[in-house]
């Protein structure tokens, strides 16, 4: 993550929105993965405590996590290997079409290179496999901003974001990245300002 030097959640504790918001993903995340039972799952931006990836680690095969730092406790969890390291150049330590689930939530707004993340999720997904992202839309910028710079609440986070997106616009970027028209799914939530994705990659893909 380009010019960051922490991860989420190593610095500041979380406020109510923040963990509102990681309640939301975290929601969907579960709604659309299904059963985890001998899956490898990988999830990347997963912030310092990797609530979510731990969270996942009781039920699925393994799971991977990287980001900038991690917590002692998510390195030395039984089901866990975690790396640390800047995205999405830290991806090159995951093998090809290695992981079934691949998971990239609230993370991508933080990188300047997002397409080049997104290639590389869909080079790590493997077949029949999916990858499950969210991002902030446009309609997300006037709250989040209210929140940060008039409220001083997560007010780095928001400094930190890239860009927004809307589906018009994120569509193109997963069809770049090699995910086929009938595997990709976006759909709208958190009250239809953010962007959830589902891409679906065919058993037979290669």
């Amino acid at each position: 993550m380009t010019g960051r030097t922490h991860s989420y959640g190593q610095v500041a504790k979380m406020t109510p929105i923040d963990r509102l918001g990681v309640w939301l993903g975290a929601r969907r995340v579960r709604r659309s993965v299904g059963d985890l039972s001998g899956k490898r799952v990988g999830d990347f931006g997963c912030g310092f405590e990797a609530r979510l990836g731990i969270e996942l680690a009781e039920e699925a095969d393994h799971v991977t996590l990287i980001d900038l730092a991690l917590a002692d406790h998510v390195k030395t969890h039984p089901n866990v290997t975690g790396i640390e390291g800047p995205l999405p150049a830290t991806m090159e330590k995951i093998a090809d079409a290695s992981l079934d689930v691949t998971l990239c939530i609230s993370m991508l707004e933080h990188l300047w290179e997002d397409q080049a993340m997104l290639n590389e999720l869909r080079r790590v997904t493997a077949p029949g496999g999916k990858c499950l992202l969210s991002v902030p839309g446009w309609l997300d910028k006037p709250f989040l901003e209210f929140t940060a710079f008039r409220l001083g609440i997560s007010a780095d986070e928001m400094d930190d974001h890239k860009r927004y997106y809307t589906i018009r616009e994120f569509w193109p970027m997963l069809r770049r990245a090699g995910f086929l028209p009938h595997g990709i799914t976006c759909r709208r939530y958190k009250l239809m300002t953010s962007i959830f994705a589902v891409c679906r990659v065919d058993p037979d893909s290669t």
